[in-house]
């Protein structure tokens, strides 16, 4: 089984080491992520692909800093228009134009009995932005919404681990990278030995 984990920065993969897996890069930010997604199933052609880095958690999430999680769902948070009752998403939205627009997009590869607790989550370029819809989401990246549009798109197994660095709220600077980063590397290991264990 060819599979290889994706990481945003090299801050982020700096513990990591599973000998069975391989390590890529993608950078930060939705557009970033898409390029560099679509360009590794396309020219690498993994069995399975893993994202893995670090996100914020929304008050009122079950979870807290030093958490890590198998992400089920993600959605493109701020991607919409400002109108006059506020921020829309763009699937809300009635416009007199073709064109499809998922609000949620779904991991279908989730184990039935997953190695890591399972969350939903937001994908922003403007992070902490204050206006997207946080109810029923329980963490926010920069990354993951692009991750999963280009491995649907191809038909590519995936899954995303986030390990959970700081909460989403303006002024808070107390990230706790050191703590996180070696959590996401345990969180990605444990999903990677689940994995090979299904094929033994």
């Amino acid at each position: 089984m060819k599979i290889i984990v994706l990481f945003p920065t090299k801050t982020e993969a700096q513990f990591f080491d599973h000998p069975a897996a391989e390590v890529a890069f993608c950078g930060v930010g939705l557009t970033a992520t898409a390029c560099a997604t679509t360009r590794l199933i396309l020219e690498r052609r993994p069995d399975v692909l893993i994202l893995a880095g670090i996100a914020g958690v929304y008050p009122g999430s079950r979870y807290k800093i030093g958490d890590t999680v198998l992400v089920a769902s993600e959605r493109e948070a701020d991607l919409g228009f400002f109108t006059s009752q506020g921020f829309r998403h763009l699937a809300e939205l009635d416009l007199d134009m073709d064109f499809e627009v998922n609000a949620v997009l779904h991991c279908p590869h989730l184990p039935a009995d997953p190695p890591l607790p399972l969350a939903h989550s937001n994908s922003l370029n403007a992070a902490i932005a204050p206006f997207v819809a946080t109810e029923g989401i329980d963490v926010e990246n920069m990354e993951g919404s692009a991750f999963f549009h280009a491995c649907l798109a191809a038909g590519q197994r995936f899954y995303e681990v986030r390990s959970i660095s700081n909460e989403v709220k303006l002024e808070h600077d107390d990230w706790d990278f050191e703590t996180s980063i070696r959590n996401l590397t345990r969180g990605v290991n444990a999903l990677i030995d689940h994995l090979l264990a299904q094929i033994v």
